[in-house]
Order: structure tokens, then C-alpha cells, then sequence
């Protein structure tokens, strides 16, 4: 004996018709007039058209939302690079060598409110030997500097380097800048904050890739 029973419709079923179908609608236009949707604000009946309008009016809302972020996060960069294009005349109108030193650490710390900064140079011409800048740097902070790629920008980690600052012990996170000339590291300069938040590891490097540029160049005139 055969089983003639159809399988039952399904919502699918209905959503695949209605999706195929287009002029369904057209035909049956009092349909849509007659359909009626809970609102998911109010909880109260609300026509198909109500409906649209709450989702089309959400989807302007996130737009809205997304924008002033854009322009937030634009305004925050033009901010950054204005007071980076001042840190680079500074570097530019530097002469002496305590001057440019000035300028890459204690300049830099006032322009962005950098709590601390550090710098070490390895290679500086003999003239410079007292410095503090030029204070011998241990093998293995040299080895993590040529290591790096790019800055670091992220939590405290635990180098040697946080010797170099005022105040290692209150560090939460820091970025670490490679100086370079041509392909060989000859310095860092060390950025850091008590607000664990200041720099993190997903924050983008291209603001301390620039400042590594300009530091590398300036600092260059130190080496013999």
C-alpha cells in the first residue's frame, strides 16, 4: 500500500515561495495591508509598514552612531599628526646635541603627555660618552631591539630597559621605538604610561613608525 500523504509546509517552504515569487505581492497587495507585526520596542501590533519604518530608522541610527566614531577617531589622528609636525620642526631647529636630546624625550613626553621616556643610544661617538644617553646597554636589550620589526606597543614587559626610566615600578604599558640607520639598530627610545590602557596591542604603530623615522635621522648626527 503507497503512502500518498504530503509532507507538511513549512515556514522554509513559505519563505522560499515568497522569495521566488516576487509578484505575489502584487497580486495580493491587501495582504500587506492587513499584516501585523509585534513592535520589538513598544510590544504593541504595528503594520508591516510601521515595521520597515523601526528597522529603517535603527539601520540610520547605527550609520549615524558609525559616523561620528569615523569622525571622533579622525579628529583624534589630525590631533596626533599636528603635534607630531610640531615635534618635527623642534627636531629640525635642534643644534646641540643635549638639544636634540631634549627634543626627542622631554619634548615628545609635554606634546603627547607622556608620563615617562627613556632613551639609549649604543655607537654614539666618544664625544658623547658622559651622556646618559650613551650609558652602556645590556646584550640582551640590544638583542630584543633587533628583534623587532616595528615599535612595540603594548603592556609592561619585563626588560632591562625599565631601568632607564624615573620610575620603572609604576609602568602598565609602553611602547618601545627602534631607531635605526639603514638596516642596523643603533638606539631605543621607550614611551611610558601608568595607564594600562594607554598603549595597547591593538593599537595601530604608524604614528611611532613615524616618530622612529624622524628620531633615527635626527640621532643619526650622533654617531661618528
Amino acid at each position: 500500500m503507497t503512502d500518498n500523504t504530503l509532507p507538511p509546509i513549512t515556514e522554509d517552504d513559505i519563505a522560499e515561495y515568497l522569495t521566488n515569487t516576487p509578484d505575489f505581492f502584487e497580486r495580493h497587495a491587501d495582504m500587506l495591508a492587513g499584516v501585523q507585526l509585534t513592535s520589538p520596542h513598544s510590544h504593541r501590533a504595528i503594520s508591516l509598514q510601521e515595521r520597515q519604518a523601526e528597522m529603517l530608522r535603527g539601520k540610520v541610527r547605527d550609520l549615524e552612531l558609525k559616523a561620528a566614531e569615523m569622525i571622533r577617531y579622525g579628529k583624534h589622528n589630525v590631533d596626533i599628526a599636528d603635534k607630531l609636525q610640531d615635534w618635527t620642526v623642534a627636531l629640525l631647529r635642534a643644534r646641540k646635541a643635549e638639544d636634540l636630546v631634549r627634543v626627542v624625550t622631554t619634548e615628545l613626553a609635554a606634546i603627547y603627555d607622556m608620563p615617562q621616556t627613556a632613551l639609549r643610544l649604543w655607537g654614539a661617538d666618544s664625544a658623547f660618552a658622559s651622556n646618559d644617553f650613551a650609558a652602556a646597554v645590556e646584550t640582551a636589550v640590544k638583542d630584543y631591539a633587533n628583534d623587532l620589526e616595528q615599535s612595540y606597543c603594548g603592556v609592561r614587559r619585563e626588560l632591562p630597559l625599565l631601568n632607564w626610566l624615573a620610575d620603572g615600578d609604576a609602568v602598565k604599558s609602553m611602547a618601545v621605538v627602534p631607531l635605526r640607520s639603514g638596516e642596523q639598530v643603533f638606539g631605543l627610545l621607550v614611551l611610558a604610561s601608568d595607564d594600562e590602557a594607554r598603549f595597547t596591542a591593538d593599537m595601530g604603530t604608524l604614528f611611532l613608525e613615524r616618530i622612529s623615522a624622524q628620531a633615527s635621522s635626527a640621532l643619526s648626527r650622533l654617531l661618528p
